[in-house]
């Protein structure tokens, strides 16, 4: 955190650094501009006074030590001659085209220093002279340049201790306020695997929001072990059953005394292997379907091309009686969703009814209509159908509601996909039969 906070301070220092900079420069050219044309004004005036003779002694003052250095002049007459001052003026001072009635600061040359002086031109009369007296004042630049190194220095000064100041008092600041997190840091670091308990500690108000939200994760994952756990008990008692019957059977047919009970006992051998893998490709399609959500589910496909596909399908690997039945306008459009999976939750409600539906089951429909912004998957038999207290154990997994074998997961699967799909499951009951309603949103269009 200290390492985030101080490089935009340290920014922030440079920028006003330099600001500094220009600032103490201006300000010197300011500060001496000043003093030089006060010396100046006062020269010109002692001049015309006296009459180039003597200088005051505040003058004199003034050009001995004007903002921390000596300043030389010279005045001249119009004519060029001097009159008082320095006989040797600066080089490199600009002359104006005309008298000029403003201050005319300059930067010159004088014996082999850069010096900074200023030039004025005031018409006077002196010893019965009448015209335009030109007055120039100078000093030494190195003078305003050690003014502008004392003024920076004492603001780098300012603004470096400043800035210590500052990150100490941020140092200490996130030591201080981050100490709640290191401790919280420190305790969910002591946990292990097995201990997903709220966190139940005093945390800041600040950081209550995150430990909320890992309390609701932590209650997340435990009902998703809890599950989890559940499922795998429940399967594996579920195929300790078949395995073992699996086993027996072999066994006997491994005993039969003679080739015909050996043929006979093979084929309950076959149909128990059958139920078996049924079984495990049951809890393989839930465990898939549990794991659809609707960011996962992005297949787009052609809706009336894939139920034609499916009726296809269920129609040439099913009896003709009863009959079973596709029905669709054939104007189902695009939708977006996992294609194998609703497939596999219709093909698990059209066994259901087969399974179940009993021998005086005659047809079996199964329509898909738009309703909205959703597709009606529906299932219709005309069976021996379910009792309301059927129906919520026909929900229950490994739940079976007639005697007729199965793995009693069907309708668990297809909730699954409902549920992975933000869509929803009923069964509703029928004078005579049974209908199974699935209904899934479409999604986004398919591209073309």
């Amino acid at each position: 955190m200290t390492a985030v906070i101080l490089p935009p301070l340290m920014l922030v220092a440079v920028l006003v650094g330099l600001w500094q900079l220009y600032n103490a420069r201006q300000t010197a050219t300011d500060v001496f501009n000043k003093s030089l044309l006060a010396a100046a004004l006062a020269v010109a005036n002692d001049v015309t006074i006296s009459g180039g003779d003597a200088l005051s002694g505040r003058t004199r003052d003034i050009l001995s030590d004007t903002s921390g250095g000596p300043v030389f002049y010279h005045v001249y007459a119009p004519d060029g001659v001097i009159v008082a001052g320095y006989a040797t003026p600066p080089v490199g001072i600009p002359i104006p085209s005309e008298e000029a009635s403003a201050p005319n600061y300059f930067d010159a040359s004088y014996l082999g220093s850069q010096v900074h002086g200023v030039r004025l031109q005031n018409r006077t009369q002196i010893d019965g002279f009448a015209g335009v007296f030109t007055t120039t004042v100078w000093q030494d630049a190195s003078v305003r340049a050690a003014f502008v190194r004392d003024l920076l220095l004492r603001s780098l000064l300012a603004i470096t201790g400043l800035i210590a100041a500052l990150g100490l008092i941020v140092w200490f600041g996130v030591r201080i306020g981050l100490r709640p997190l290191t401790d919280l840091e420190a305790a969910i670091a002591s946990r292990n695997s097995d201990e997903l308990t709220p966190i139940q500690r005093a945390v800041p108000t600040e950081v209550g929001g995150i430990v909320a939200t890992l309390n609701r994760l932590f209650g997340q994952v435990t009902r998703s072990m809890a599950a989890q756990s559940e499922f795998i008990s429940n399967a594996a008692h579920q195929l300790r059953n078949p395995i073992a019957g699996v086993l027996s059977l072999a066994e006997a047919v491994d005993a039969a005394p003679t080739m015909e009970e050996s043929r006979k006992r093979s084929r309950d051998l076959l149909d128990a292997a059958r139920e078996t893998a049924n079984l495990s490709q049951q809890l393989l399609l839930l465990e898939r379907a549990k794991s659809i959500s609707p960011n996962s589910a992005k297949e787009a496909f052609d809706l009336d091309m894939a139920f034609q596909a499916w009726a296809d399908e269920f129609t040439q690997t099913k009896t003709d009686h009863p009959v079973i039945r596709f029905v669709s306008d054939g104007h189902l459009g695009a939708m977006t969703g996992d294609e194998t999976m609703i497939r596999e939750a219709l093909r698990n409600l059209v066994d259901n009814a087969l399974r179940h539906g009993g021998p005086q089951t005659t047809y079996i429909d199964v329509e898909a209509t738009q309703a909205g912004g959703d597709v009606l998957f529906a299932v219709t038999d005309d069976g021996r159908g379910l009792t309301s207290g059927e129906i919520a154990a026909a929900r229950e997994r490994f739940r079976t509601v007639s005697a007729t074998s199965g793995s009693g997961l069907g309708v668990s699967i297809v909730e699954a996909v409902a549920r992975g799909h933000d869509g929803a499951l009923e069964l509703v009951p029928r004078p005579r039969g049974l209908r199974v309603e699935l209904r899934l949103p479409v999604g986004q269009p398919c591209k073309s």
